[in-house]
């Protein structure tokens, strides 16, 4: 054991020692695999100390790397707040504060997420490290116009179905058409050879090369006047036309800052911008300004592409030759602009453009922007430069290369404006002007008071000079009809005239009892009893009329002391029909109408008499104390084989029942949670009971104790006589057996094979079939009675101790003889 545990500890020290050498760059490309691969902070710390990284490695990183945040040198500078970056601190701070609002209507990002979870411990170098990713890794610069070669919509694939233009210089591969009509007729298809020529019969090679489709028609003709009558002159009716067919292909090289520089194959059609969406377009770093097209080793045209991107049109898109080479140079001059401009982004400028040429390639400023200056950021000699450059100056203002651009906005603010809000016909904000200047006309404009709006104070938001806000309350009442001096309006007042419905409680008044719709309503001036119980849809028929409550609150708005009494009670009858009359009793806010049952209302209460008697089925009770003898004459009594003794009751279990049965079962099944789980869930699915009753004893001594009293619901069932006995449980072989009258209990389980091994001898015990049960005895022969069920119940079998229990109380064990023997230490 101790070689094994020697082994491994030399592996993880030649482990640790070899991880010490990680250079700071292998760290941090460690660190970024691992956050992408979703591991966690805390696991990466501890996968980097366990490869040998320090805590002071780690801390001489972060010093480093923050030293050149603060002082720009990997790019922008970037502020601190004690020490760590502002950012950071920033985005810690307001993560927080809106966690501390309202945690559930905040969707965090994967990264605020992850803010959340740094401690300090993390803290020590994944700042660092993030911000250096940041460096490493910046967001691709998006230059206007490179990804106009990205989209799959546009190819730039010249149209092979337009009319050949008459310019067009033919060339091996070209295929063109000869058509003769007039007194001779023929049509001659050839391709022009690599050596230029085409093959005509009857005349020999013609040499097209290099000729345009008018030149080579001409030649063409003269060619064919040879063979062909009267084509050299202009009245003999003959003609000739010459078009081309199917055009050939040209070889052009791509080269320069193109994302796929090669040769391609192209149309004879094509343009310089073909040939460049075939290489994939300008890479980061090359210019759409400044492309170049060489032909024969010569430079025969510059070409800058930004017309066509601002204006459509493609008028320096030279069509290209066979082995012509487009050149894509590097861009001279990058200039970024950012703010409110309609296409922020980066652009490439010419020497000599300005400020004006940058706006009109970004589309020009926004609604919102800030137009009297834009502020210029240039990188000087030895540090950055800013520049504020007036409106009048923008059009002499010359950019250069790496100058960032940024147009603010205006302010949110108004500066002529106030608003209203409450209890007015037209809410919303307002011009301060020659008609609206004081508070009277900002009501007036706003379409005036609403009915509902509170008369004698409103409020009057005004901000100050120093942005900090005042309030007047105002007499509106009194301001709009001149009694008081008029308010005149500031800049940013904010009016709020409140609604009668908006101070205080929502006045209501609620009815409950026998109505339809018993609940919460609003109240309404002038209500009476009657109109409430309108509103709630009326009366139950078995609602009472002789007897209504009205509940009314105490209320003493000038009491100094707390009263006993909490409510004052009022008691009314109502008319059947809610008909009007003068004596109508008026309610109150907050009053509660409870409309009572009446006494005199009974609803219809059914049994079913069910098996042998004469008239069986369902039964009306007319009394509240019909009893068993009852309902056994009205059905007609007995029939001949009926068997009483073994009638019962099924009777359904009202709620409380239900209630008083499960705590019963849980308290006697406290310490089996198994057998409790089991006899509640048979509990919950029962929904009747059985009534142990002694029908035969009930008919002979009506009135009796054992002649009880029906409930509604109540299930009678009359069985005809069974002459046999059911013997069940834990029994050799359980089974039915003919009864034999004087027979003992004893004699039944031999019947079914006598006890099982795992029996209870002594707990056997017999159902009769009125329900009722009885504790058997081996001896008696009264006990056995036709009909009945034996049951002999099974032993419990007792289980061990689990592992875990084991395993619990030796660790107790061990525990207290920890501090037993702590305590002898002491003692001694």
């Amino acid at each position: 054991m101790r070689k094994i545990l020697v082994s491994v500890l030399l592996v993880f020290i030649a482990s640790a020692t070899s991880w010490a050498q990680m250079t700071e760059d292998r760290i941090i490309q460690y660190v970024l695999e691992q956050q992408e691969k979703g591991m966690s902070q805390e696991q990466i710390v501890y996968n980097l100390s366990r490869r040998g990284v320090t805590v002071q490695q780690l801390q001489s990183m972060r010093e480093k790397y923050e030293k050149q945040q603060a002082t720009g040198v990997l790019g922008n500078t970037v502020p601190m707040v004690d020490g760590r970056p502002e950012q950071r601190v920033r985005e810690r701070s307001q993560t927080l504060n809106l966690v501390q609002d309202d945690p559930s209507s905040v969707q965090l990002t994967e990264r605020e997420r992850l803010l959340q979870m740094y401690d300090e411990a993390m803290f020590m170098f994944t700042d660092s490290l993030l911000l250096l990713k940041q460096q490493l890794f910046p967001p691709e610069k998006e230059i206007w116009g490179h990804s106009i070669f990205s989209n799959k919509n546009l190819s730039f694939e010249p149209s092979m179905n337009l009319p050949t233009p008459q310019n067009y210089r033919l060339g091996p591969g070209d295929e063109v058409i000869i058509d003769i009509w007039g007194v001779s007729q023929n049509t001659i298809r050839e391709v022009i050879s690599p050596d230029g020529n085409i093959m005509v019969e009857g005349v020999g090679p013609v040499y097209l090369n290099g000729l345009t489709i008018q030149a080579a028609d001409r030649h063409i003709k003269r060619e064919l006047s040879q063979i062909y009558f009267g084509l050299d002159k202009d009245d003999s009716g003959s003609n000739i036309k010459l078009t081309l067919g199917q055009a050939r292909s040209i070889q052009v090289n791509v080269l320069g800052e193109v994302e796929n520089p090669g040769t391609y194959m192209l149309s004879s059609f094509a343009t310089v911008f073909n040939a460049l969406y075939m290489a994939g377009g300008v890479t980061e770093i090359g210019s759409m300004r400044d492309v170049r097209l060489y032909r024969n080793n010569r430079e025969v045209a510059k070409i800058d592409f930004y017309d066509y991107l601002q204006n459509g049109i493609l008028s320096d898109d030279i069509r290209l030759y066979d082995n012509d080479v487009v050149m894509v140079l590097p861009h001279s001059m990058l200039v970024n602009i950012s703010g409110r401009v309609r296409r922020p982004m980066y652009y490439e400028m010419k020497d000599g453009e300005s400020i004006s040429i940058l706006l009109d390639y970004a589309g020009g400023l926004e609604s919102d922007a800030y137009r009297n200056d834009i502020r210029v950021i240039r990188m000087g000699e030895f540090q950055r430069e800013i520049f504020t450059v007036s409106k009048d100056r923008q059009a002499d203002f010359l950019l250069a290369d790496g100058d960032s651009l940024y147009v603010d906005s205006i302010k949110k603010t108004f500066s002529n404006m106030a608003e209203i809000r409450g209890a007015v016909f037209r809410p919303g904000q307002f011009q301060i002007d020659g008609e609206i200047t004081t508070v009277r006309a900002l009501i007036e404009a706003a379409g005036g008071l609403c009915e509902d709006a509170f008369p004698t104070r409103a409020l009057l938001s005004r901000t100050n000079p120093d942005k900090t806000l005042t309030n007047l309350a105002i007499d509106i009442q009194s301001m709009v009809n001149g009694s008081v001096p008029d308010e005149p309006l500031r800049n940013d007042d904010v009016l709020f005239i409140p609604s009668l419905f908006d101070i205080g409680e929502i006045k209501t008044i609620s009815i409950y009892g026998e109505v339809m719709f018993p609940g919460v309503y609003r109240y309404v001036d002038n209500t009476a009893i009657e109109d409430l119980i309108l509103q709630a849809g009326g009366l139950k028929e078995t609602a009472s009329i002789a007897k209504v409550d009205v509940v009314r609150r105490k209320s003493d708005k000038n009491a100094f002391e707390k009263s006993d009494e909490l409510s004052e009670t009022i008691s009314f009858s109502i008319d059947e029909n809610l008909s009007l009359n003068d004596d109508g009793f008026t309610l109150m806010p907050f009053d509660e109408v409870y409309v009572r049952r009446s006494p005199g209302y009974a609803l219809n209460r059914r049994v079913i008499v069910e098996g042998e008697v004469v008239f069986p089925g369902h039964y009306s009770l007319s009394t509240n104390n019909e009893r068993l003898s009852d309902i056994v004459t009205r059905a007609g009594f007995f029939s001949n084989q009926a068997y009483p003794a073994g009638a019962r009751l099924e009777r359904k279990m009202t709620d409380e029942e239900r209630v008083r049965m499960r705590k019963t079962v849980e308290t006697l099944s406290a310490n089996d949670s198994l057998a409790l789980a089991k006899t509640l869930e048979k509990l919950m699915e029962a929904t009747t009971i059985d009534v142990g009753i002694n029908l035969q004893e009930a008919i002979d001594n009506p009135g009796g104790a054992d002649d009880i009293i029906l409930r509604d619901g109540d299930r009678l069932i009359i069985p005809p006589f069974a002459n046999t006995v059911k013997i069940n449980g834990a029994v050799m072989f359980s089974n039915t057996t003919p009864y034999v009258k004087g027979k003992s209990l004893a004699y039944y389980i031999d019947k079914a094979g006598g006890f099982a091994q795992k029996a209870k001898k002594n707990k056997a015990y017999v159902v009769y079939m009125n329900g009722s049960v009885a504790k058997g005895r081996k001896a008696s022969t009264k006990l056995i009675q036709p009909g009945c069920e034996i049951i002999v119940p099974t032993k419990e079998k007792r289980e061990g101790m689990s592992t875990s229990e084991i395993l619990s109380l030796s660790s107790t064990s061990a525990s207290l003889a920890t501090v037993v023997l702590a305590l002898i230490n002491l003692l001694k």
